[in-house]
């Protein structure tokens, strides 16, 4: 008896194979860690170093409790809603930037207050790019997947590959949303999240907890913030268009050859 075997997927075109290049790199080489450095010139293990210990046990709790609050209010009205004639990337910058400004200028106590407000203006951030890549924001399913990218976006250097890839970590998302009903997310998938997205909240913080920190350096985390997660953003939702367009297997084929290379590159190196 023979057996059948599957056809290879086709590769993809050169315009389809740029973007899931630049998807690729977004979304396998987080860089949060460094643009906050790069922003308040300090080292990231300095940064870490400030934040108070009494801090940390609150962190989680107030994490699930801002992402409620953005999931409730961001997704509101549609992420398009804006003052004609502004792009909605320039109107999410300005808000990110004033929020941070406001946080700021009262340090960590004001920073805490602010997390709900600017993790919404991320939410809707990540919506709008959503939308220009084709996803229907009216699916229930859809908010969900702009949530995946606080936890997409949580990923460091030092997390083991194997448990927190990309592809790896889109699965785990998918198991934990998994039972939720209409626009009903468990708090499984909350926590499933908030676990990741901790990890960019206390780097913030920390970049915040700076001497003198005021208020336009606080603009300027919120800024280097939104950069972040719009990268993120706009990596997970390209792969999922090209999903879409070319199929699954195709794209994940070629996602893992841009991976095994990379490999290669850093064995050789």
């Amino acid at each position: 008896m023979s057996l059948t075997v599957s056809p290879a997927p086709p590769p993809l075109d050169s315009q389809a194979e740029a973007a899931l290049r630049a998807a690729f790199e977004a979304l396998e080489n987080p860089s949060l860690a460094a643009r906050l450095s790069a922003t308040v010139g300090t080292p990231i293990e300095a940064l870490t170093a400030r934040l108070p210990s009494s801090l940390q046990g609150g962190l989680h709790g107030a994490v699930r409790k801002a992402l409620v609050a953005a999931m409730d209010a961001a997704l509101r009205t549609s992420p398009s809603a804006k003052p004609p004639g502004i792009a909605s990337s320039w109107l999410h910058r300005g808000l990110a930037a004033a929020t941070g400004a406001a946080g700021g200028a009262f340090g960590l106590a004001g920073t805490l207050v602010e997390l709900p407000i600017s993790t919404t203006v991320l939410l809707r951030q990540i919506a709008a790019i959503a939308a220009e890549e084709g996803e229907d924001l009216a699916r229930p399913e859809i908010a969900a997947e702009c949530l995946k990218i606080f936890a997409l976006g949580g990923r460091g250097s030092g997390d083991d590959a194997a448990e927190s890839g990309y592809f790896a970590l889109r699965i785990a998302l998918a198991e934990a949303l998994k039972g939720s009903i209409g626009k009903t997310i468990l708090p499984g998938f909350i926590a499933a999240v908030a676990a990741r997205f901790v990890g960019p909240v206390g780097l913030k913080l920390s970049a915040q907890a700076a001497p003198l920190i005021g208020a336009a350096a606080g603009a300027a985390i919120n800024l280097a913030f939104l950069e972040h997660f719009r990268s993120v953003a706009r990596g997970h939702f390209t792969l999922r268009r090209l999903e879409r367009v070319h199929g699954a297997a195709t794209v994940r084929a070629a996602y893992d050859k841009l991976a095994a290379t990379r490999d290669v590159a850093f064995s050789k190196g």
